[in-house]
């Protein structure tokens, strides 16, 4: 049987969504990353709505840096769209990917502006 990383990443996802969940006071921050760009999310799941987004697509100034460097400014944007909206905690949810690289710099990004998770 051939190994299928996207099946196993969707498992992942699964089992952390179970544990997982968020509210208006402490939304989710949810993380999803394609070859190109990152995108993050902060979710009432309570409600069903999206609260703030931010990504690297829209974040057309950093072209000329590294996916990582692009992440963590990806983190700081986010961090400051939900501080503006009254947020200062989330729970962080990294749809199943490992925390590293630059699901983690998106992490680390959002806790240097402000955030707690």
């Amino acid at each position: 049987m051939a190994f299928d990383k996207s099946k196993r990443r969707l498992r992942i996802r699964r089992s952390i969504r179970n544990k997982v969940s968020g509210t208006a006071q402490r939304p989710r921050l949810s993380v999803f990353r394609s070859n190109k760009y990152i995108y993050a999310q902060l979710i009432d799941d309570v409600q069903g709505i999206t609260l703030a987004s931010s990504s690297s697509a829209v974040l057309e100034g950093e072209a000329s840096s590294n996916k990582s460097e692009v992440s963590a400014s990806v983190g700081r944007d986010i961090a400051t769209k939900a501080l503006e909206n009254g947020i200062t905690e989330v729970v962080f949810d990294r749809g199943g990917y490992l925390y590293h690289g630059r699901v983690k710099s998106l992490a680390e990004g959002a806790r240097e502006a402000g955030l707690k998770f």
